[in-house]
């Protein structure tokens, strides 16, 4: 199983190669992050570092054994105890379990390391494979609502982090 870090400078190349290899592959399910990100990527990267330094965000990579981003698990406006997950797996990667096991160490960190006590999350109604994964780390779905005007429909998802503080506990979450 890879290894979850935390978000560090010296991943930006392997983190810039997993975005650049997989673009086709993460715009059929979510928007393109376009051809700016790619370009700006180095202040990017120094930006998100930034906001993690401030404690507004943590970000994470799923790195293999040969130091290859294989997935990226993210928790964005971190508020009130409160953070948004959000994640995505490599192509080469996905259908493997690690999408669901990344996001159940993530729960575990969130709340021995940063103090959290519940996550939110979203994903579009139809992907079954993402819902899956939150349901699958102990999300509970809280209502799927359309997104104007794209069409589509967004599915919420919640959970507490209560009693789980250690990645991987017994709690089997």
């Amino acid at each position: 199983m890879p290894e979850l870090q935390r978000l560090r400078p010296d991943h930006a190349p392997a983190l810039l190669a997993f975005e650049r290899e997989n673009r086709e592959y993460f715009a059929k399910s979510v928007p393109d992050r376009g051809d700016a990100y790619f370009a700006e990527f180095d202040a990017r990267h120094a930006a998100l570092l930034a906001e993690q330094d401030a404690g507004a965000c943590h970000f994470h990579v799923l790195v293999d054994g040969a130091g290859a981003v294989v997935g990226r698990v993210n928790l964005i406006d971190v508020a009130d105890g409160e953070a948004e997950l959000g994640y995505r797996i490599a192509e080469g990667a996905a259908g493997r379990g690690l999408a669901t096991g990344a996001v159940r160490r993530l729960c575990g960190v969130a709340a021995a390391e940063y103090g959290l006590t519940a996550l939110r999350a979203a994903t579009d109604a139809d992907n079954a494979g993402s819902r899956a994964v939150l349901e699958r780390a102990g999300f509970t779905l809280r209502g799927v609502e359309p997104l104007l005007p794209e069409g589509r429909s967004e599915a919420r998802y919640f959970r507490e982090l209560g009693g789980f503080f250690r990645p991987g506990g017994a709690d089997g979450r």
